[in-house]
């Protein structure tokens, strides 16, 4: 009679923003899809602190202006200058796709809840129906 073996199942999360990456990950990861700067000086703080910082603002929600730096060694508006070139040249696209193609190369792509228009399904907790659909149930204005 075999005996049975209880395996828990790891629990793979991908949904979800990393709040921060180790730089053994940057390094093999995502590195070489974000573009360097080609003309002056070099930075003086490196790429992966300014990931780093910019996943901090993107994961709290603070304002760019708020965010505070190790020992002030860079000013807010450098991080969020760094962050604006990556999602204007593509970097963030390339980072993207790269990280859905090793997804399928592994396995671990999900695409039982996708939607073939691109949509998602909205959950919603409470809230008032209308009886009529496509009908404002908010009072109107009095002119």
């Amino acid at each position: 009679m075999p005996t049975k073996t209880k395996r828990k199942k790891k629990k793979l999360i991908h949904h979800e923003l990393p709040k921060k990456v180790s730089l053994k990950h940057f390094n093999r990861h995502i590195l070489s899809h974000l573009s360097k700067g080609t003309r002056g000086p070099a930075p003086k703080i490196s790429y992966f602190k300014i990931f780093n910082y910019i996943l901090k603002v993107l994961r709290t929600g603070m304002q760019w202006d708020q965010l505070k730096t190790y020992k002030n060694e860079l000013h807010w508006s450098k991080v969020y200058s760094r962050h604006n070139r990556w999602s204007k040249d593509g970097s963030y696209r390339k980072l993207f796709e790269a990280s859905v193609i090793n997804l399928v190369n592994t396995g671990q792509l999900d695409l039982s809840t996708l939607h073939g228009d691109g949509s998602n399904t909205v959950v919603k907790k409470g809230g008032q129906e209308s009886a009529i659909q496509d009908t404002s149930t908010r009072r109107g204005k009095k002119n």
